[in-house]
């Protein structure tokens, strides 16, 4: 499991090919007693020319009365988010990334670095989660892909112009936590897997972004969560027991009057640990949209 699904359709906010507009898309409605949720599964990096996203996220922000992504975006804190990478991110005083990894293990990093034109000795002090999180943003950002187009940054945008609520799911300290709680072997997996990919991120993404936006949930499936299987501990940690707390959450807004739009990853959306399957598995009714649906009215 690399860092580029990861960070782009997992767990870290910080991606669309033109199909038909009546495919299915990676959305799904789910109704409460007095009121509907709406599950969106979010890329977090997206490029200027994926625009415009399918017609069915503008109505159902538009539906919503509440905002709800991974983190609360309206009220992130630049300051407090730097300096909880530095803490967590950054390794103690007179240890090093070849320190962490080890002499043979860090030539091969740094060779793979060298062919993907990263300049390595600026992550030597990030522990191995960061290094891979900093190497896969600085490949796609020579792609295009940029977080302002990304799903969460325009919706959040558009909150603030409506006054519209957003909360979030997870704080920054606890998201990040997550990475940095990861054991030592699962951390080098991550970098060595962000690494073995970087040269064909370009095809890769593209793939997966169709597979989004034409909500092929068993190309998803079949990609992400069998490539995830081999990492159990990356699967446990940040898939399968951030959405069992989440469900938590979801049951909670069930029972509100007020209609919710929730932006997760869209790995967390996929597979039998997915929040569709975990939400029928608790009674509740799950329909998937198609990119031009039209959505109930009240």
């Amino acid at each position: 499991m690399s860092a580029r699904r990861l960070a782009l359709l997992g767990a870290i906010p910080a991606l669309l090919m033109c199909l038909e507009s009546a495919s299915a898309f990676t959305m799904w409605l789910t109704e409460g007693r007095t009121n509907r949720v709406y599950l969106l599964g979010s890329v977090h990096l997206l490029r200027q020319s994926d625009y415009p996203l399918p017609v069915v996220i503008e109505r159902a922000y538009a539906d919503a009365d509440t905002l709800v992504m991974e983190l609360d975006m309206d009220d992130l804190d630049p300051v407090n988010m730097q300096a909880t990478i530095n803490r967590l991110g950054v390794l103690p005083a007179g240890k090093t990334l070849e320190d962490v990894l080890g002499p043979d293990q860090y030539q091969e990093v740094s060779t793979r670095a060298a062919d993907l034109d990263v300049p390595l000795e600026l992550l030597a002090r990030s522990e191995p989660w960061l290094a891979a999180i900093t190497i896969e943003q600085l490949v796609l950002t020579r792609l295009g892909f940029d977080p302002r187009f990304g799903v969460e940054m325009k919706l959040a945008g558009l909150a603030g112009v409506d006054q519209k609520s957003i909360e979030g799911l997870e704080t920054v300290d606890e998201q990040l936590g997550l990475l940095d709680g990861l054991s030592d072997d699962a951390q080098r997996d991550l970098l060595m897997q962000t690494l073995e990919e970087g040269s064909e991120i370009a095809t890769l993404m593209d793939a997966m972004i169709a597979a989004w936006r034409s909500g092929d949930v068993e190309h998803l499936e079949s990609t992400m969560l069998v490539e995830l299987a081999d990492y159990p501990e990356l699967y446990r940690t940040i898939v399968a027991d951030r959405n069992g707390r989440w469900m938590q959450s979801l049951q909670a807004m069930l029972e509100d009057d007020r209609d919710y739009l929730i932006v997760v990853g869209a790995l967390h959306l996929v597979g039998e640990d997915g929040l569709p399957e975990q939400l029928r598995s608790a009674g509740y009714e799950v329909t998937q949209l198609e990119g031009d649906a039209t959505l109930p009215t009240d």
